[in-house]
């Protein structure tokens, strides 16, 4: 699919994977709307890549359409990729037999808001707009790529609801696909194993902290880059014959369970 001189939204672009991906599309002539709530981070990448700043909460609608609708006024909507995300550790029950020391569920609920209810919201509205738009010379209007992770599989020890939130955007990944289809609108999900990305720290302690990590990894023995997984990303915004599919990009791990 073309997408120089169209329009792509990227949710949680700011940073990390999200700025990878943001890149990219840039790099392909796409015009990049960055929607995120790190205004400083935002704006910097948007001056850089020649693109816009968006401030968006996933959790509010109006914000996700005001993202759409900026995305709109620089092209039409081809891209949108959803890169806006939480982690979450909480065991399901605690140490002392009391209720009240059981996984929080206002905090698990957080986590299903901003990365399974959000991603659907983002999916819907977007989606909405390039129902609108003329189709490509290959005959599309849009394509999606959502972020998931390894844990939707490989879910450790107080996963719980982290990996409940990526494991519904696996699972809605084909019926979402399904009901796209008509419109022209492919839709696909990268589940990412462990990223080096801003979450690790910096410094000597948190180097050697990934340097372990990368140990895990089947091949090659190291966390993987925010580029690689950009350029997943690329193929399965640009490959017009990917859809509904989950692509793994964890150089091989199965996690274990802690």
């Amino acid at each position: 699919m073309e997408i120089t001189g169209a329009s792509a939204l990227v949710t949680g672009g700011a940073s990390g994977i999200g700025a990878a991906v943001a890149r990219g599309l840039a790099a392909k002539g796409a015009h990049v709307v960055i929607a995120d709530l790190q205004e400083d981070k935002g704006e910097s990448l948007a001056q850089e890549i020649g693109g816009a700043f968006v401030p968006v909460d996933v959790t509010r609608t109006e914000q996700i359409v005001a993202a759409v609708d900026r995305s709109l006024e620089l092209g039409p909507l081809r891209a949108l990729v959803n890169s806006a995300g939480i982690g979450s550790a909480q065991r399901t029950v605690g140490r002392d037999g009391q209720y009240s020391s059981a996984h929080d569920l206002q905090a698990f609920a957080k986590v299903i808001a901003i990365n399974l209810i959000g991603s659907f919201d983002a999916i819907r509205i977007a989606a909405t707009a390039m129902t609108r738009a003329e189709p490509t010379s290959t005959g599309e209007k849009g394509a999606i790529v959502s972020m998931a992770s390894v844990a939707a599989f490989d879910g450790q020890i107080g996963q719980a609801a982290y990996s409940a939130s990526k494991g519904g955007i696996v699972g809605m990944t084909l019926p979402i696909a399904r009901d796209l289809a008509a419109a022209g609108i492919r839709v696909n999900t990268v589940a990412p194993g462990l990223i080096d990305t801003p979450i690790y720290g910096q410094g000597e302690a948190a180097e050697d902290f990934k340097a372990k990590l990368g140990k895990s990894v089947l091949y090659p023995h190291r966390l993987g880059q925010p580029e690689e997984l950009a350029s997943m990303v690329l193929e399965l915004l640009l490959n017009s014959y990917m859809n509904a599919e989950v692509v793994r990009v964890d150089g091989g791990i199965r996690m274990p369970p802690k």
